[in-house]
């Protein structure tokens, strides 16, 4: 593994993911490799075996792949960075209040909307398979966000609380900051050490992208 990401999703992952791809880091793991990734059959059986608690090698669970960013990996960061000693570690982050309304609209929308019924038959994508939904259920909702995502201010402190701690842990030459919306290229670029790319960066997944793809109306945002 090169790089390991431990910012939480909804802070531009999916960009992230293509731009360390770009930059020679990839494969690079991302949720997304769990719904329709060529590996996903591989895949999703380790993370319903980390979801459950279970001990894992995870040179094994990464078997193929350089990197990783957004969940599930984000979730056991703490193991990562230390099964890992010799990779780069990336600390993605955007405002609180914009990771929160993005996932709101968009992960906890796609959950609600599933349980219901109501997402469109039309989606974009197939739905996330069941063992999926078990995994994201565990790590993320009472995983890192402990069954409180609707007490806005507990997760605000729980965020600064888990940018804090990750700076505290990890040694700063080792860490790398990579603000939404102010960073680009550039801190993935000397991480890396490598050039980098005159171009735009990527930008993909905004919220509705996400909810066109998984069956939900467009907002306006």
């Amino acid at each position: 593994m090169r790089v390991i990401g431990v910012g939480f999703g909804r802070t531009g992952t999916l960009s992230l993911k293509s731009a360390l791809e770009e930059l020679g880091a990839g494969p690079c793991f991302h949720m997304m490799d769990l719904i329709t990734g060529e590996r996903r059959d591989r895949d999703l059986p380790h993370w319903g075996r980390v979801a459950n608690g279970d001990l894992v090698d995870w040179n094994e669970v990464f078997e193929g792949w350089e990197a990783t960013v957004d969940w599930p990996g984000a979730a056991r960061w703490e193991e990562l960075i230390e099964a890992f000693p010799d990779a780069s570690v990336l600390l993605n982050v955007r405002d609180f209040d914009g990771f929160y309304k993005s996932c709101a609209n968009t992960i906890l929308a796609a959950k609600e909307g599933a349980i219901a019924g109501t997402l469109a038959k039309d989606a974009n994508r197939p739905p996330p398979a069941p063992e999926l939904l078990t995994v994201i259920e565990k790590l993320i909702w009472e995983g890192d966000f402990r069954g409180r995502f609707a007490d806005k201010e507990w997760v605000r402190r729980m965020y600064y609380d888990r940018i804090e701690a990750i700076k505290a842990t990890v040694p700063p030459e080792r860490l790398t900051l990579w603000n939404l919306g102010v960073d680009g290229w550039a801190p993935l670029a000397e991480m890396l050490d490598v050039e980098a790319p005159d171009k735009e960066f990527p930008r993909l997944h905004d919220t509705n992208e996400f909810r066109n793809e998984f069956g939900l109306p467009p907002l306006d945002v």
